[in-house]
Parts: structure tokens; C-alpha cells; sequence
């Protein structure tokens, strides 16, 4: 049976949460380089600003998580591959305060929305506020949206799937490398754990729901 988007999406109940759409990470050469490369080819920033700006008619929160550094490196362990990778990356990295750690600009921050910053592991759940904050809001469904599809994004969605949330990944609102990695990744493991739909779709049931 075909999900009922307006039905799952209530806003009211549903957040929108996006995934380290830093500048640092989706907007500048560096570390993740080639991450960036394929966001702005695939113009992903654009599709998930009008997910958010419909979100945000529509009165669903808006929440946005993000990864800062410290100058010492206090607080954040390098202990894989890519951890490493961006502790020896050139330039300041995402410093807390910094412009790298800065939301992408075409994702707001709008005044209602939450930033949730943190300093150590590799998904949004990992010792952070978000699970607090989506409780006292009364969410029960998030959507996710941003990078990557190889780390961050699957591993929110099984962390969000253990916590009881109904998850929703628009297949074209995240991204990852290589681009068939990543969609056979959506393909074969996200669908198995989250409603999949297009971000198109997202924007017609909270569009039809407003009118």
C-alpha cells in the first residue's frame, strides 16, 4: 500500500532536520572535496531550501545539525579513517564560530529554527540534544536531508529508527560519493528503514495540506 505523505507528514509532529549542510563541508574544497563537488552538481542545496521553506509555512520545526571543532581538537577522538582525514585538512576547519561551520546559506537559518552543534562522533544522535529537543516538541516523524549518504545520513536514520521516530529521506534531498554508491545505498538499505520519497513530493503534501 502507497504511503500517505499528507498522513506522515503532520506538522505538528514532524521536523525537518538537515545534516551537516555546512559551509565546510558542502561549500568549500577540502576534506570532503569531492562531497562538494557532487552537492553542487546535483544541485542539492536548492531542493532541500524549498523542503525547508515549505517545512516552515507549514509550521513544522526546522532543525539543523551540525559538527564544530575546537582549535586544540579537545573533545572530538580520531579514530577512523575519516576523522583523520579531516583533522589534517587544510585550513581552519569547522571551528565553532567559523565561517566553515556556518549553515549553507541557501538553508537559513531562519530565526525559528534550532541549531544543534556538536563536537564528537559520526551521526546527529551521538551525545547531542537533538533526541531531547525533538521529544519536547512532540515530534514522532523527522525527515532528513544533506550529507552523507555514506556516514552521517545512515547512520541518523538508524539511530532515529532505535529511538521509536518515523523517519522520511527524500532520495534526492541527500547526497553522497561516488553518486551510484550512494544511490544503491538509498536503494538497498535506507528504503528498508525510512519512507523514501522525492523532495517534490515532500513539497505538494505540505503544500496540499497549507491550502
Amino acid at each position: 500500500m502507497p504511503i500517505d505523505l499528507r498522513a506522515l507528514l503532520q506538522p505538528s509532529s514532524t521536523a525537518f532536520v538537515t545534516i551537516e549542510c555546512q559551509r565546510g563541508v558542502v561549500g568549500v574544497a577540502g576534506a570532503l572535496s569531492a562531497l562538494a563537488d557532487e552537492v553542487r552538481s546535483c544541485g542539492l542545496l536548492s531542493r532541500v531550501g524549498r523542503v525547508l521553506a515549505a517545512a516552515r509555512a507549514a509550521g513544522s520545526p526546522v532543525l539543523h545539525g551540525t559538527v564544530v571543532r575546537r582549535v586544540d581538537g579537545g573533545g572530538s577522538s580520531v579514530n577512523c579513517r575519516l576523522l583523520a582525514a579531516a583533522r589534517k585538512s587544510k585550513g581552519p576547519g569547522l571551528l565553532a564560530g567559523s565561517e566553515p561551520a556556518m549553515l549553507a546559506p541557501e538553508l537559513g537559518p531562519a530565526e525559528s529554527d534550532y541549531l544543534v552543534a556538536r563536537h564528537h562522533g559520526i551521526s546527529l544522535f551521538h551525545d547531542s540534544e537533538i533526541d531531547s529537543i525533538l521529544r519536547s516538541l512532540g515530534v514522532r516523524t523527522v525527515v532528513l536531508l544533506g550529507v552523507s549518504v555514506n556516514v552521517a545520513v545512515t547512520g541518523t536514520t538508524i539511530e532515529a529508527v532505535n529511538r521509536g521516530y518515523q523517519v522520511v529521506v527524500p532520495a534526492d534531498g541527500v547526497a553522497g560519493v561516488p553518486r551510484e554508491y550512494a544511490a544503491a545505498v538509498i536503494e538497498n538499505t535506507l528504503r528498508m528503514l525510512a519512507t523514501v520519497p522525492s523532495c517534490d513530493e515532500v513539497v505538494a503534501a505540505l503544500e496540499g495540506r497549507a491550502a
